[in-house]
Protein backbone atom coordinates (compact mmCIF):
# COMPACT_ATOMS: atom_id res chain seq x y z
CA UNK A 1 0.00 0.00 0.00
CA UNK A 2 2.80 2.43 0.89
CA UNK A 3 4.61 1.75 -2.39
CA UNK A 4 1.43 2.49 -4.34
CA UNK A 5 0.91 5.76 -2.48
CA UNK A 6 4.52 6.82 -3.08
CA UNK A 7 4.22 5.98 -6.79
CA UNK A 8 1.02 8.07 -7.10
CA UNK A 9 2.62 11.06 -5.33
CA UNK A 10 5.77 10.90 -7.47
CA UNK A 11 3.73 10.58 -10.67
CA UNK A 12 1.58 13.61 -9.81
CA UNK A 13 4.64 15.72 -8.92
CA UNK A 14 6.43 14.87 -12.16
CA UNK A 15 3.28 15.61 -14.18
CA UNK A 16 3.21 19.12 -12.69
CA UNK A 17 6.79 19.74 -13.79
CA UNK A 18 6.07 18.64 -17.36
CA UNK A 19 2.84 20.66 -17.50
CA UNK A 20 4.67 23.86 -16.58
CA UNK A 21 7.10 23.47 -19.47
CA UNK A 22 4.47 23.68 -22.19
CA UNK A 23 3.72 26.94 -23.99
CA UNK A 24 4.14 28.81 -27.22
CA UNK A 25 7.29 27.89 -29.12
CA UNK A 26 8.79 30.91 -30.80
CA UNK A 27 9.29 30.77 -34.59
CA UNK A 28 13.06 31.08 -34.22
CA UNK A 29 13.15 27.97 -31.95
CA UNK A 30 14.87 29.81 -29.09
CA UNK A 31 12.76 27.93 -26.57
CA UNK A 32 9.57 28.52 -24.72
CA UNK A 33 8.31 31.98 -23.93
CA UNK A 34 6.77 32.80 -20.60
CA UNK A 35 4.29 35.57 -19.92
CA UNK A 36 2.38 35.75 -23.19
CA UNK A 37 2.77 36.14 -26.91
CA UNK A 38 5.77 38.00 -28.29
CA UNK A 39 5.43 38.94 -31.91
CA UNK A 40 3.64 41.23 -34.29
CA UNK A 41 0.54 42.97 -32.98
CA UNK A 42 -2.29 44.58 -34.94
CA UNK A 43 -1.26 47.98 -36.21
CA UNK A 44 -3.27 51.12 -36.36
CA UNK A 45 -6.07 51.07 -38.95
CA UNK A 46 -8.45 53.69 -40.23
CA UNK A 47 -12.21 53.49 -40.68
CA UNK A 48 -12.03 52.96 -44.44
CA UNK A 49 -9.75 49.93 -43.92
CA UNK A 50 -11.88 48.59 -41.05
CA UNK A 51 -15.01 48.59 -43.22
CA UNK A 52 -13.29 46.30 -45.74
CA UNK A 53 -12.13 43.73 -43.16
CA UNK A 54 -13.85 40.41 -42.39
CA UNK A 55 -16.36 40.06 -39.57
CA UNK A 56 -14.65 39.65 -36.17
CA UNK A 57 -11.34 41.13 -37.41
CA UNK A 58 -9.40 43.00 -34.70
CA UNK A 59 -8.84 46.72 -35.30
CA UNK A 60 -7.15 49.62 -33.56
CA UNK A 61 -8.52 53.06 -34.44
CA UNK A 62 -7.64 56.60 -33.40
CA UNK A 63 -10.00 59.51 -33.82
CA UNK A 64 -12.92 61.22 -32.10
CA UNK A 65 -16.28 60.12 -30.77
CA UNK A 66 -18.43 62.89 -32.21
CA UNK A 67 -21.89 62.03 -30.86
CA UNK A 68 -23.99 59.50 -29.02
CA UNK A 69 -26.58 57.80 -31.21
CA UNK A 70 -28.21 55.56 -28.60
CA UNK A 71 -27.48 53.67 -25.41
CA UNK A 72 -23.87 52.41 -25.80
CA UNK A 73 -23.88 53.36 -29.52
CA UNK A 74 -21.72 56.25 -30.77
CA UNK A 75 -20.50 57.81 -34.02
CA UNK A 76 -16.71 57.66 -34.34
CA UNK A 77 -14.76 59.68 -36.91
CA UNK A 78 -11.20 59.79 -38.23
CA UNK A 79 -9.67 61.36 -41.34
CA UNK A 80 -11.01 58.55 -43.58
CA UNK A 81 -14.68 58.66 -42.56
CA UNK A 82 -17.10 57.72 -39.80
CA UNK A 83 -18.50 54.51 -38.35
CA UNK A 84 -20.80 53.49 -35.52
CA UNK A 85 -19.09 52.01 -32.47
CA UNK A 86 -20.69 49.96 -29.70
CA UNK A 87 -19.04 50.77 -26.35
CA UNK A 88 -20.44 48.91 -23.35
CA UNK A 89 -20.70 51.08 -20.24
CA UNK A 90 -18.13 48.89 -18.43
CA UNK A 91 -15.49 49.64 -21.12
CA UNK A 92 -15.30 53.31 -20.13
CA UNK A 93 -13.73 52.41 -16.75
CA UNK A 94 -14.43 55.85 -15.30
CA UNK A 95 -13.02 57.77 -18.28
CA UNK A 96 -14.90 60.64 -19.89
CA UNK A 97 -14.48 61.90 -23.46
CA UNK A 98 -15.76 64.90 -25.36
CA UNK A 99 -15.95 65.28 -29.16
CA UNK A 100 -12.66 67.22 -29.05
CA UNK A 101 -10.77 64.42 -27.22
CA UNK A 102 -8.74 62.03 -29.37
CA UNK A 103 -9.33 58.41 -28.36
CA UNK A 104 -7.84 55.02 -29.23
CA UNK A 105 -10.37 52.23 -29.71
CA UNK A 106 -9.52 48.54 -29.88
CA UNK A 107 -12.20 46.09 -30.90
CA UNK A 108 -13.77 43.77 -33.44
CA UNK A 109 -15.43 44.50 -36.74
CA UNK A 110 -19.11 43.54 -36.51
CA UNK A 111 -20.65 43.06 -39.96
CA UNK A 112 -24.35 42.49 -40.55
CA UNK A 113 -26.14 42.20 -43.87
CA UNK A 114 -26.05 45.92 -44.64
CA UNK A 115 -24.05 47.56 -41.86
CA UNK A 116 -20.62 47.60 -40.28
CA UNK A 117 -19.79 48.75 -36.77
CA UNK A 118 -17.01 48.24 -34.26
CA UNK A 119 -17.61 46.33 -31.02
CA UNK A 120 -15.17 48.16 -28.73
CA UNK A 121 -13.26 46.09 -26.16
CA UNK A 122 -10.87 48.81 -24.93
CA UNK A 123 -10.97 52.60 -25.01
CA UNK A 124 -8.19 54.99 -24.04
CA UNK A 125 -8.25 58.77 -24.01
CA UNK A 126 -5.08 60.09 -25.69
CA UNK A 127 -3.38 63.17 -24.28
Amino acid sequence: MNKTLIAVVLASLSFGVFAQQSGFVSPDNTGYTQGGFKGPTPGLSNIQQAKSLRDDSWVVLEGNIVRQIGHELYEFRDSSGSINVDIDDKRWQGQSATPSDKVRLEGEVDKDWNSVEIDVKNIRILK
